[in-house]
């Protein structure tokens, strides 16, 4: 029964560190991030450590312009949403509110290439 106990104990404890490690890595198995939508990792960007949430909804104002106006103006536009996040563009939707975003992009420029073309596929999927 000792035994039985300590093996359990003893799995419990590995596949807790296995876990911890994964976490720590950052999810960098590549199966895994095949697995993931680009829109679907974008959402979870936009509602997670991105923070867009906090400025914008999909389809109203609040303190930036809604994700549909966003979406639509890049589109008509053919301009490039990453490009505006990592600042090697201007703001081309609602210039007014650049001074506010930009605390944002201490953010958005430290996020990988990946997290920001799935942010911009999030976005671009409200227009119409």
């Amino acid at each position: 029964m000792k035994k039985n106990i300590l093996l359990l104990l003893l799995l419990i404890a590995f596949v807790s560190c296995k876990k911890e490690t994964s976490e720590a890595s950052g999810n960098s198995n590549p199966e895994i991030a095949q697995t993931v939508k680009p829109n679907d990792l974008g959402e979870k960007i936009f509602n997670g450590k991105g923070m867009c949430y906090s400025c914008h909804k999909t389809d109203q104002k609040v303190i930036g312009p809604s994700l549909k106006e966003i979406a639509k103006i890049y589109k008509e536009k053919g301009a490039s949403i990453t490009d505006f996040l990592t600042e090697k563009s201007k703001p081309i939707v609602d210039p007014s509110q650049y001074s506010v975003m930009k605390t944002n992009f201490a953010i958005t420029k430290n996020l990988p290439e990946e997290e920001l073309k799935a942010l911009e596929t999030y976005i671009l999927s409200f227009s119409k």
